[in-house]
């Protein structure tokens, strides 16, 4: 039996495990939560509460591994625990890494695609890129995904546009690509179809742009009037968004095409927003 260990089981791994799982795949998610765990179960994924349980059973087990598990200030908290297990891991067939589009860092609205440099300009992005070193140093059969902005149902713009809290932040320039939740599930499964160790993967549409354009998009599918503007040296910000704002770049994504032959489902924000209303209602 084909089994995925998916360490650190969220919503982009949950976009593949709804693949794998009708195919007869057996799929095991870690998860730091009791109820989390109750929901992956009802979902089909046989959890386990890690850190704390022993998960060397699993890995033996598992033909595929994933991880979706962020870096932390200091490291991969993953490395940090099983680097000499994972090291060990010869039996594995196929690891994904999901990583983010932030290592490639600012680029004034360029494109990138997978042989550009790596430029971080903020701390995540450093650490994504010393992580990215980390896990291709075990010498597993890897492959890294880099991931843009994920969205889809529970992820939309939807519910802020409505309750009248989402603001449109005008920084002239800026640029994001994105890539709905399912999309990334296609790109994973046909990598695991067509695995290539060492390769290094973009995941994102067709269609960078504005994030203002995104959410008067939104607005226009609910009926509503856009969002306010609001100049972004004025605006409040997260830390999470403030570095989202300090890089302005367009990903390519050929290669997810013509290595992996996927093609996407939502190949712009318009079609992927309007299926996120449709499931979301």
């Amino acid at each position: 039996m084909k089994t995925l260990l998916s360490l650190g089981h969220g919503y982009s791994a949950a976009a593949l495990a709804r693949r794998l799982i009708p195919q007869g795949w057996r799929v095991i998610g870690t998860t730091r939560s009791a109820a989390k765990a109750q929901r992956l179960r009802a979902e089909g994924v046989e959890p386990l509460i890690w850190p704390g349980a022993d998960i060397g059973p699993a890995l033996a087990q598992a033909t595929h591994l994933l991880t979706s598990v962020a870096p932390d200030a200091t490291d991969d908290p993953v490395l940090r625990a099983l680097a000499p297990q994972l090291a060990a891991a010869r039996h594995l067939e196929w690891v994904g890494y999901l990583s983010t589009t932030g290592v490639y860092g600012d680029h004034q609205g360029g494109w990138v695609d997978e042989a550009t440099p790596l430029t971080p300009g903020t701390e995540r992005g450093v650490a994504r890129v010393r992580a990215e070193a980390g896990w291709q140093a075990l010498g597993l059969p890897l492959h890294i995904f880099r991931l843009a902005g994920i969205y889809g149902p529970g992820r939309g713009p939807f519910e802020k546009v409505r309750d009248g809290s989402a603001r449109r932040i005008i920084k002239p320039g800026q640029v994001f690509s994105r890539i709905h939740v399912e999309d990334i599930g296609a790109v994973l499964e046909a990598s695991i179809t067509r695995p290539n160790p060492g390769a290094v993967y973009n995941v994102c549409d067709d269609d960078p742009a504005p994030p203002e354009d995104v959410l008067a998009h939104a607005a226009t599918l609910l009926g509503l009037p856009p969002p306010p503007e609001i100049p972004w040296d004025q605006a409040r910000m997260t830390p999470m968004a403030l570095s989202f704002y300090a890089e302005s770049k367009r990903v390519r994504n050929d290669r997810i095409k013509n290595e992996l032959g996927v093609r996407l489902t939502y190949p712009d924000y318009r079609s992927g927003l309007a299926a996120v209303l449709a499931t979301e209602g």
